[in-house]
């Protein structure tokens, strides 16, 4: 059984009194915590051209600051000053399975809303300034000290510093002040102003963020799902229309057909629950290009290395999520593809999608085989000896 780490307080308790509303220090929420990834395994991960990171350094005073933008080379970290700089990598559960796994204890909160793991390393004074995020995050400290001042509500109109590569609120005092040592960790919920100073050299943050998308982001994404599955033929008609005395004036019962043409969409059924559960499975990073396996897997090799008990597992970065439809069936969405199941595969799918591997046993008809096979060509689940079951079915 997973161990929120939320310290003394339930979890009913953390989504009734905080989540979204205010922020929690947690002390020792992992105890003996052990960094899955360590300074040097951060640093070689910013050189890869797949990874994003930046390399953020200031000056003492705060005054001045410069952002950099990965893949970066082994010179620019040896020409870095000897403080007051910080290495941020983007999604590193994607790329460590270690990292990955650390996730799995944030999952009293919907998964589908996870967005990734960010690693922070910064040296004495390292930071990246007062500044706020329109998504929740935890921060846990892996290594070293951080001090963390936080205080004050933003947003897009708050003021904000236009000499810096980097958003600092200009005008912002801090409320309170905590140390956080290895273990501890602490909740900033949405728009609250915080801002994190490393005090040691050796000061590593892991930060948890979810997805929150943008109204903005909600309309155009289902506008264009909606818009892609019609034909040029459906047009705006006014049969009814009647004479104006004025031909200029766009009447109230035009308003009315194009507020109908919306509202038709979004009562339609299944349509906006298909695309928000695509929507909210899409990789992080859609464009990127994934390696084609050796061979495509068939259902009697993957039967094969379930039978001598092999298990499946999700693959780092891929997104899970389903629904249930009126009619019992479920919906399975993975990496913004849905397939529908038959409503006697439930058990199968909450596995899939609930627990870190699945093994034969969850696999109890042809049709959850012939869709564990398709996830593994599809690389959206892997093995824990891919090469070996392709050799052994050979």
């Amino acid at each position: 059984m997973i161990q929120f780490p939320l310290g003394d307080i339930t979890v009913e308790q953390f989504l009734e009194e905080y989540w979204q509303k205010k922020p929690l220090l947690i002390r020792n929420a992992f105890p003996d915590f052990e960094p899955p990834v360590s300074a040097d395994e951060l640093a070689g991960l910013a050189c890869e051209p797949m990874v994003e990171s930046r390399l953020i350094t200031q000056d003492e005073t705060g005054e001045s600051w410069e952002l950099k933008q990965g893949p970066f080379e082994e010179a620019d970290f040896a020409s870095l000053p000897k403080s007051h700089w910080t290495l941020l990598v983007q999604a590193v559960d994607h790329w460590v399975p270690e990292a990955n796994a650390l996730l799995e204890q944030f999952r009293f909160i919907p998964s589908w809303r996870i967005d990734d793991l960010m690693i922070s390393y910064a040296t004495q004074g390292g930071g990246v300034g007062p500044h706020y995020d329109n998504y929740d995050v935890f921060l846990i400290q892996a290594s070293g000290q951080r001090r963390w001042e936080i205080g004050g509500t933003f947003n897009e109109a708050s003021p904000r510093r236009s000499d810096t590569p980097v958003m600092i609120l200009p005008e912002w005092t801090a409320e309170e002040s905590y140390i956080l040592n290895p273990g501890d960790m602490i909740y900033i919920p949405p728009c609250l102003g915080h801002n994190g100073i490393a005090e040691s050299d050796d000061c590593m943050t892991y930060s948890v963020g979810f997805r929150a998308p943008s109204h903005a982001e909600i309309l155009r994404s289902f506008t264009d799902f909606v818009g892609e599955q019609l034909t040029g033929e459906l047009r705006y008609a006014d049969p009814d229309l009647k004479l104006q005395e004025s031909p200029a004036e766009i009447t109230e019962a035009a308003f009315d057909k194009v507020r109908d043409i919306f509202t038709s969409y979004l009562k339609e059924p299944g349509l906006l629950e298909d695309w928000f559960g695509q929507f909210m499975t899409e990789h992080k990073y859609p464009d990127q290009e994934q390696d084609e396996p050796q061979e495509m897997l068939t259902t009697d090799q993957v039967r094969g290395y379930l039978d001598e008990g092999g298990l499946l597992m999700r693959t780092e970065g891929i997104r899970f999520a389903y629904r249930r439809k009126q009619v019992k069936n479920y919906v399975l969405y993975v990496n913004g593809v849905s397939c529908e199941v038959g409503a006697h595969e439930g058990g199968f799918i909450k596995a899939l999608c609930d627990h870190s591997a699945i093994s034969g046993d969850d696999i109890t008809s042809q049709e959850t085989l012939e869709i564990v096979t398709e996830l593994l060509n599809m690389e959206a689940l892997c093995t824990e000896s891919y090469d070996e079951a392709l050799e052994e079915e050979a």
